[in-house]
């Protein structure tokens, strides 16, 4: 008995650390929201389908713009964050430009490739090392 009573009081004294845990590690939700648009968009496009991309190119840059709009986890370096979702948005918005002006498949496939990048350093290299 006197085990059972040792056991729950490790327990009850980690508590609070996993509950810090997993809000320092916390989904950022709306990156999370633009990632499925950036899938949804750029997979196929890699394979020559940019069907996806021109019918949720407005859905990519509003997902953008909200995510840039979001505030930035603890677990991430806020300037290089910032200026990285500031190019993420002005990327979503050519693409969104030139989906709007009917432009070559080469074109877009570029620019989607550029926004896939940048996601792609702010998921990454955007962390905090020691988190």
């Amino acid at each position: 008995m006197k085990k059972v009573y040792q056991l729950a009081a490790l327990i009850i004294a980690f508590l609070p650390t996993i509950g810090f845990a997993q809000t320092k590690l916390a989904v950022w939700p709306q990156m999370k929201t633009f990632h499925s648009y950036m899938a949804a968009t750029f997979h196929p496009a890699e394979e020559g389908n940019l069907q996806p991309l021109r019918e949720k190119a407005d859905s990519l840059y509003n997902a953008a713009k909200n995510w840039q709009a979001s505030a930035i986890p603890s677990n991430y370096k806020p300037t290089e964050t910032s200026a990285a979702l500031t190019k993420l948005v002005k990327q979503c918005a050519s693409v969104k430009k030139y989906v709007d002006a009917k432009m070559s498949d080469k074109d877009l496939t570029h620019l989607i490739t550029e926004a896939h990048e940048i996601f792609h350093n702010i998921a990454g290299e955007c962390k905090k090392a020691d988190e």
